[in-house]
């Protein structure tokens, strides 16, 4: 287990699945200090209420991360609140479907203002504020398997997300000196309440949709948020030691491999 008593987080997307196992797991983990950001309010609060059950100072940023003055001021807020934020998870994001054929202009540039542009601006801001006070710091961003192709009906999000690997990787070379750490997460298919919303908005998934899509996989199951909480845990942590610029496929398919 690692310790997190020293670690001030900010979650980007922090209201439900990953991002609330992540916040779940820093918490189990030592974290006392931690901030939500979601532009679902409602969940964002619930969530929060919730995370302070257990005695933490848990604050919750409503925020949209396709506005670049809002996802820098999450940093600032936390920032204030806490005295100075340590650690910070990107991942928000929007997954609307669109195939090279028929996106439109206008859901390209809102995945791309949420996926990309959003994760850009709160890592700037995080690392000018640990540059400014002078403490190391680590970041995560969460990124998709999707990054080596993705789907047809994936066009945009998957470029979103394959420009976000090359932020990651940039900005832990730049990052580096002032021992801030940048590593990212290509997660695979997952099970969340957003996936879900995904399956029955545009894909016509009924009740039974996961049984039957877990029925089909290589390990029974597919991806659950808490797999993905532990890794994004220690690569926030000092036991992950001088790693940085990783981008780590955690999935049960194989990028690159083809049926036998």
């Amino acid at each position: 287990m690692r310790d997190h008593s020293q670690t001030v987080a900010v979650i980007a997307g922090g209201a439900q699945g990953l991002g609330l196992a992540i916040a779940e797991r820093l918490i189990a983990e030592g974290c006392h200090r931690l901030a939500i950001a979601d532009r679902a309010v409602a969940q964002g609060e619930a969530a929060a209420a919730q995370l302070r059950g257990s005695g933490v100072d848990v604050l919750f940023l409503p925020a949209d991360m396709g506005v670049v003055a809002e996802a820098s001021a999450i940093i600032d807020r936390a920032a204030d609140h806490f005295g100075r934020v340590t650690a910070l998870v990107n991942s928000a994001a929007a997954t609307d479907r669109g195939s090279i054929l028929d996106t439109t202009p206008e859901r390209f540039d809102h995945i791309f203002a949420v996926n990309t542009r959003g994760a850009f601006f709160a890592l700037q801001r995080f690392a000018q504020l640990a540059i400014r006070n002078g403490h190391p710091a680590q970041a995560v961003n969460i990124l998709s398997m999707v990054i080596h192709g993705g789907q047809s009906f994936l066009a945009p999000y998957s470029a979103s997300k394959a420009a976000l690997a090359n932020i990651t990787k940039n900005a832990a070379l730049t990052l580096r000196r002032h021992r801030i750490r940048v590593n990212g997460i290509n997660c695979g298919w997952m099970d969340t309440p957003g996936e879900d919303l995904i399956q029955r908005t545009y894909h016509g998934a009924g009740d039974g949709w996961l049984a039957e899509v877990e029925a089909k996989q290589p390990m029974g199951m597919l991806l659950k948020p808490a797999h993905v909480a532990g890794l994004a845990s220690f690569m926030l942590s000092d036991a992950s030691g001088v790693m940085t610029g990783a981008l780590v496929d955690f999935d049960q398919q194989i990028a690159g491999a083809y049926p036998e």
